[in-house]
């Protein structure tokens, strides 16, 4: 016996007041809603009718039923009507994770703008330095800036990130001039940002083969902000993701140095744990994070 459907046979047999008329009503025959009435009464092994030749009428156990039948019946209609509207115009909350300052730059921005176009959904966005186990915490997407390892999750490539070494335009100046080299950085004042580098060793790369580079400077600091903000007050070359740096860059604040021997850069991707059954929400923000992402890095 389908119990869903028997369910709501009962409910309609009760608002038409006969088998007949509900028989009608559902477009069934009349000895197949005889049979499901019967099939759930024995299931419950109560009577929710009281029938004679003429009339039918619920029982208690019957008017306790219906109650219940028709509460369940309705959420499951809501239900069906959500996941249709969804199909059609997203809607639901997301939980998003990404880096923190490359989250404030450029994610939060990228998300304020989905959420202006389709105003059902809800982001709850996470920004956060560690890498966070999406099943795990419950987490529908993932922005991440480095190499990913073997695994179960989906990653869709957008972009690449680069690391610079950057200095303004006086402090060129003032060094007579961009270094050609890397080992040049030894002698002239470098800002050390220890969550780019913890130590104070700067890697490069010198015709594919790795070169380390010992700097020094006045300034060091834990956090990309104020670093970047060292920087673009000449304290000395600053050693960044270049997206920390790109706003400067635009503006002719600071210019970026040692291009040919930038370390190989670092994929920017889209993760999530899976493509089957993704809610339509979930693949509307990874399109849109894609476009706006791409747009950005594309240069």
């Amino acid at each position: 016996m389908d119990k869903l459907q028997a369910m709501a046979v009962f409910v309609k047999i009760a608002e038409q007041g006969s088998l007949t008329a509900a028989a009608n009503a559902m477009g069934k025959s009349l000895p197949s809603v005889v049979r499901m009435l019967a099939s759930l009464e024995e299931s419950l092994q109560v009577r929710l009718f009281n029938r004679t030749t003429r009339r039918i009428a619920l029982t208690e156990e019957g008017l306790f039923y219906l109650e219940r039948c028709r509460k369940i019946l309705a959420e499951i209609e809501e239900s069906e009507v959500a996941l249709c509207q969804d199909q059609v115009e997203p809607h639901g909350t997301i939980t998003l994770t990404a880096p923190v300052r490359f989250g404030e730059m450029h994610v939060a921005p990228s998300v304020t703008r989905f959420l202006s176009q389709y105003q059902g959904v809800q982001v709850n966005l996470l920004l956060l330095d560690r890498v966070v186990n999406l099943v795990d915490e419950g987490i529908d997407l993932a922005v991440r800036i480095a190499h990913l390892g073997d695994s179960s999750l989906i990653a869709k490539p957008v972009g690449e990130i680069r690391q610079v070494v950057c200095a303004t335009p006086t402090l060129l100046a003032a060094s007579g001039g961009a270094p050609r080299r890397p080992e040049q950085l030894s002698d002239l004042p470098c800002v050390h940002c220890t969550s780019i580098s913890s130590s104070p060793l700067w890697h490069f790369s010198d015709s594919g083969k790795r070169l380390d580079v010992k700097i020094s400077g006045a300034f060091m600091c834990n956090q990309v902000g104020a670093s970047v903000d060292a920087c673009v007050a000449g304290l000395g070359f600053g050693l960044f993701f270049n997206y920390q740096v790109m706003p400067w860059v635009k503006r002719g604040e600071l210019e970026t140095v040692l291009r040919k021997f930038e370390p190989a850069p670092l994929p920017l991707s889209l993760v999530y744990p899976h493509t089957r059954l993704m809610a339509r929400r979930v693949r509307t923000l990874v399109d849109w994070l894609e476009r706006d992402l791409k747009h950005s890095f594309a240069r």
